[in-house]
């Protein structure tokens, strides 16, 4: 079996799979032929004393059968490739907010440079025959470098992050350059439908792009497999964390504290993307439109910090603090407070209970990729009681998760109602709303993902004129 190379921004040990993520998904076909993973160390290297960038080292730890090796970044390629151009520019743009966007010439420079410096890194430590599988936003170009080094391998890309549609994506500079950049993989996965019908109209009008069938694609002498590919959740091992001692206890206690309540629960990074603030002021319309709501109803809202020395960032979390003060302050009582907010990080062991002992989640992001949260949910939950899940339609999981309550969160009314409605559902629309969400994440798991994607990958068939891919 070819060995299989990951790389992105940061590196996980895949013998450490509770901690989620990428380490769950890819643990098994990474042990089983020794793979390599390669990304960002998370260090930062200062400059020298007479002020003069000093290239980070390159490190090595072998993790089982797996390698992971990393590299250092000095705070200039830092600022430039990750606050700047990753964060700055293209995570937003990418969520649809380009009121946010920070079009700074000087970042795409230091973006460029970093994928440059990965591909320089990597490149020796290549196998001829490996598989490498390239992720997310911050490594766009990766494989247009390696290509420029001179890898033949076969290289897949999977964007975890929105699509946005052709004139939101044009409003980048240097767009062309990015999706150019596409075309030096051979696979390019998204996260659903509606970002790979975004990726197919654009490269259509913007690349000139031939559709020569089957999700093919032809433009700068290249031919690239392009599809939607969801990510998924090992419910397996999700479920051996809800019986583990942590989330019972967390369970247990929540439920007893909150006997006479209806728990609703939100579990988000504290981001733009979210719709924290529009859910708060749905959750306040709630209160506002059904008084039998009044000490019966209590959110929960867990937002983990993310990114507060960003302007962007702080404007939100001062926004909620706002609104979870006004909401209790309205109408909170000495006995019941309507919002419990917690402003850190809950350890992932413990949220299983949490998901378990809740009546309702609230997924409601503005604009996600996919939105795991919704997922973790569904498996918690007790299928002789299970409780339901309000989901934005906005979110990569909708085009799954159609059992959901889908709304609209920039409608606040609608989604107070839906939330309302969600409260007093019966209990056999609720078994079977959860029975069908489980079948589907149980056959649209994270192994399903990995397997779909690799199989795909090595399916690929790249159509090259024989002209060397040239740095861009």
């Amino acid at each position: 079996m070819p060995r299989l190379v990951v790389v992105s921004n940061r590196v996980a040990d895949p013998r450490k799979t509770a901690a989620g993520g990428l380490a769950v998904a890819l643990a098994d076909v990474l042990n089983n032929t020794g793979g390599l993973w390669f990304g960002w160390s998370g260090k930062i290297v200062e400059p020298s004393a007479g002020g003069r960038a000093v290239e980070g080292e390159l490190r090595t730890q072998q993790a089982g059968p797996v390698k992971l090796v990393t590299l250092d970044l000095s705070r200039e390629d830092h600022d430039a490739y990750y606050v700047g151009y990753s964060n700055g520019v293209l995570w937003p743009v990418f969520h649809y907010r380009l009121d946010l966007a920070d079009f700074d010439a000087g970042y795409i420079a230091g973006y460029r440079r970093v994928n440059q410096l990965f591909a320089r890194k990597l490149q020796p430590l290549l196998r001829g025959d490996d598989i490498i599988w390239v992720h997310d936003y911050h490594l766009i170009p990766l494989a247009a470098e390696l290509r420029a080094l001179g890898c033949t391998q076969r290289i897949g890309f999977f964007l975890h992050i929105p699509l946005p549609p052709p004139l939101i994506l044009a409003a980048i500079p240097g767009h062309d350059w990015l999706i150019r950049a596409l075309f030096a993989y051979d696979l390019v996965g998204f996260q659903s439908e509606a970002d790979h019908g975004h990726f197919c109209r654009y490269v259509e009008a913007e690349a000139r792009a031939q559709n020569v069938g089957e999700g093919r694609w032809r433009a700068f002498n290249r031919t690239i497999q392009a599809g939607a590919f969801p990510i998924g959740l090992d419910v397996e091992e999700f479920n051996a964390l809800a019986t583990a001692p942590d989330a019972r206890d967390m369970c247990e206690r929540m439920r007893r504290e909150y006997s006479r309540r209806k728990l609703l629960v939100g579990v988000d990074r504290l981001d733009y993307s979210k719709g924290l603030p529009q859910r708060l002021r749905a959750f306040r319309e709630l209160l506002q439109r059904y008084p039998e709501t009044h000490n019966s109803a209590t959110l929960i809202q867990i937002a983990s910090p993310s990114r507060e020395d960003v302007s962007a960032y702080t404007d939100i979390l001062h926004e909620l603090e706002s609104l979870c003060g006004s909401i209790n302050g309205n109408y909170g009582e000495l006995e019941w407070m309507p919002v419990r907010y917690i402003h850190r990080t809950v350890a992932r062991s413990r949220l299983p209970g949490l998901y378990r002992a809740s009546r309702v989640a609230l997924v409601t992001p503005l604009r996600d990729g996919m939105n795991l949260v919704a997922k973790e949910f569904i498996a918690s939950q007790d299928p002789l009681d299970p409780g339901v899940l309000v989901l934005s339609r906005f979110a990569g999981a909708a085009e799954q998760l159609k059992e959901a309550l889908l709304v609209n969160p920039y409608d606040v009314e609608a989604t107070a109602n839906a939330i309302h409605l969600a409260l007093q559902m019966p209990l056999e629309e609720r078994r079977a709303r959860h029975q069908a969400l489980m079948a589907n994440i149980r056959e649209y798991d994270v192994h399903w993902w990995c397997d779909a994607f690799l199989d795909a990958l090595v399916k690929a068939q790249a159509e090259e004129t024989g002209t060397p891919w040239l740095r861009l």
